[in-house]
């Protein structure tokens, strides 16, 4: 074989092993996604409730995987701030996520009443002119004063979520007299207008944190809040509440029951 082509060769050879290498990489990340997805499960319902995570070899023993694929899948966890290693103790959990359901048309006082007390920091109160789009989803004339309403919420003093509500003034006005630091705005419509809400309809998505609300919610600036966007209408379809709602996404998860129709 000529020299060229035995270069050729071994460049080949050593193309394909790197390439295997890399292969093998992407395998044990793709694998350690996966446990850390089903280790966040455990820790979203209280999987670990002595707040150890067992050593890893158990876990590498009950899930299957290779020991290296499990400290892979706990440094996904400790990034995201679920975990964190102690010597001497192992990993522990040092956060838990609060779940929020989307099944029902409820509060947050309401939804977290179990994980805790839910207090709001009213930052802003007051009418102001309605944007084109809250006047057209409220139902209201082209700039109509609407009451608008900042609060930052708490679930056992934690910053949780900051919400910015849209009513229309005629209902709004009876909030301002209203204890809304420790009742949920639903609870006050319904008193307000002697009706039951009916239905809401909500967009959720992934927003990065803007300056004031990063301040707000005492979380990084830029890091990735989860935006619930929330038009609530009254039992007979008139809209009453438009919310802006950030949740720290590290502090929350939303779940729900859905069904196949026909």
């Amino acid at each position: 074989m000529p020299p060229t082509d035995r270069i050729r060769d071994h460049a080949g050879q050593g193309a394909t092993t790197v390439a295997a290498h890399r292969a093998r990489r992407r395998l044990r990340a793709d694998r350690a996604r996966q446990l850390a997805d089903l280790l966040r499960r455990q820790l979203l319902t209280d999987g670990f409730a002595s707040g150890t995570l067992p050593h890893e070899s158990v876990l590498a023993t009950d899930y299957g995987s290779s020991r290296n694929t499990v400290r892979e899948a706990l440094d996904l966890l400790r990034s995201e701030g679920l975990v964190d290693r102690l010597p001497g103790v192992g990993t522990v959990v040092v956060a838990r996520k609060y779940s929020h359901g989307l099944d029902r048309l409820m509060g947050l006082a309401e939804t977290l009443h179990e994980h805790g007390r839910v207090t709001n920091e009213v930052r802003t109160v007051g009418p102001v002119s309605a944007p084109a789009p809250v006047a057209d989803r409220l139902h209201v004339p082209p700039g109509a004063d609407v009451l608008y309403v900042e609060r930052l919420r708490r679930l056992n003093g934690l910053p949780l979520s900051l919400d910015l509500t849209y009513i229309p003034l005629d209902i709004g006005t009876a909030l301002l007299g209203a204890d809304l630091e420790n009742t949920d705005v639903f609870r006050l419509l319904e008193s307000i207008t002697g009706r039951p809400l009916g239905h809401a309809e909500i967009t959720l998505e992934a927003v990065n944190a803007d300056a004031h609300s990063a301040a707000v919610l005492e979380a990084p600036r830029g890091a990735a809040v989860l935006m619930l966007e929330r038009l609530t209408h009254l039992a007979d379809g008139r809209p009453v509440d438009l919310e802006f709602i950030r949740f720290r996404g590290d502090r929350i998860s939303m779940s729900g029951l859905l069904h196949r129709t026909a």
